[in-house]
C-alpha cells in the first residue's frame, strides 16, 4: 500500500510541474536580482507551457528549445525542457541507460543550483523521483532532503523521502542476504573442490600403488623367466659335454645304493641258510 501511495504521488506531481515567467519581461529570483528576458523568449516558454498542458510534450520540447536559442541561460526554459523530456519517457524510468532521461537529470542538476529557491526545490524533487524510479534510493534520499531544505513545508518530498528510506533498507537487506548466499555458495564450492581434490589424490595414489605392484610383478616374472632360462641353458650345456645333471646323478647314486643293499641282503640270507643246515647235520648223528 505504501508503494501504491508513492506511485500516486509521483503520477500526480512528478514531471508535471512547469515554471512560468512574468509577462512583464523579467524573472525575479529570491535574491532580488531581476533577469531580463526578451518577448520572443517569453512567448516561446508560454507556447511550450500551453502544449505541455495539452500533453503534447514533443511539441512543447521544440518551443522550449526556441526559448533557449534566444537565451541559453534561461533556467525556466531549462527546467521545463527537462520536464518535457521526462514526460515523453512516461512513468517507467527503469531503463537506467536512457540517454534522454540522463539529459533531463543533468539539466535539473544544473537548475537545482539556481538561487531561485522554488526552481531549485522543484529540480531536486524531480531528481529524487528520477532516482527513485531508477532504484537509486540513496541518491533519491539526498535529492528529497535538498528539496526539503529549500522548502520544509513540501509534504510530498517528506513522504517520498520516508518511502525512499524504507526502500533503501529493503535493498540493503537484500544485498546483505545475497552476499551471504554468495559467501555460503563460495564456502560450499571450496569444500566440494577440497573433497574432489582429496578424492582425486586418493585415486592417484591408488593408481600409483597398483602401477608399482604391476611393475614389481613384471620384474619378478622376468626374473623367474630369466632363472628358468639359465637353468635350462646349464642343463643343455652339461648334456652337450657328456656330463650329468645333479638330478640324474642323484638318481644313479640311489639306484647303486639300492642294488648294493639287495646284494648284501642276499649274502646274509645265504649265510643264515648254511648255518641252519650245519646245525641239522650235527644234531642228527648220535654218538
Amino acid at each position: 500500500m505504501k508503494m501504491k501511495r508513492f506511485i500516486n504521488i509521483i503520477s500526480g506531481v512528478a514531471f508535471g510541474l512547469i515554471a512560468t515567467v512574468p509577462l512583464g519581461g523579467c524573472q525575479k529570483h529570491d535574491t532580488g536580482h531581476e533577469v531580463v528576458s526578451t518577448k520572443r523568449e517569453r512567448n516561446s516558454i508560454k507556447e511550450g507551457n500551453d502544449l505541455y498542458e495539452k500533453q503534447r510534450y514533443a511539441e512543447a520540447e521544440v518551443a522550449y528549445k526556441k526559448a533557449l536559442e534566444e537565451n541559453p541561460d534561461n533556467q525556466t526554459a531549462q527546467f521545463n525542457l527537462a520536464s518535457a523530456y521526462l514526460k515523453q519517457r512516461g512513468e517507467d524510468l527503469t531503463n537506467k541507460g536512457d540517454s534522454l532521461v540522463k539529459t533531463a537529470d543533468a539539466m535539473l542538476a544544473k537548475v537545482a543550483q539556481t538561487p531561485d529557491r522554488k526552481l531549485s526545490e522543484n529540480s531536486f524533487y524531480d531528481r529524487g523521483n528520477v532516482a527513485y524510479k531508477s532504484e537509486d534510493y540513496a541518491s533519491a534520499i539526498e535529492h528529497y532532503k535538498n528539496a526539503l531544505r529549500r522548502n520544509p513545508e513540501n509534504d510530498q518530498a517528506r513522504e517520498n523521502l520516508r518511502l525512499a528510506q524504507l526502500k533503501k533498507q529493503e535493498q540493503d537487506q537484500q544485498n546483505q542476504d545475497q552476499n551471504q548466499d554468495q559467501d555460503q555458495n563460495k564456502d560450499q564450492n571450496q569444500d566440494q573442490n577440497k573433497d574432489q581434490n582429496q578424492q582425486n589424490q586418493d585415486q592417484n595414489n591408488q593408481d600409483q600403488n597398483n602401477q608399482d605392484k604391476d611393475q614389481d610383478k613384471d620384474k619378478q616374472d622376468q626374473q623367474n623367466q630369466q632363472n628358468q632360462q639359465n637353468q635350462n641353458q646349464n642343463q643343455d650345456k652339461q648334456q652337450q659335454q657328456g656330463g650329468l645333471s645333479d638330478a640324474s646323478a642323484q638318481q644313479i647314486l640311489k639306484a647303486m645304493e639300492d642294488k648294493e643293499n639287495g646284494t648284501r641282503q642276499k649274502v646274509e640270507l645265504m649265510k643264515q641258510g648254511e648255518e641252519k643246515r650245519a646245525n641239522r647235520r650235527t644234531t642228527d648223528k648220535p654218538w
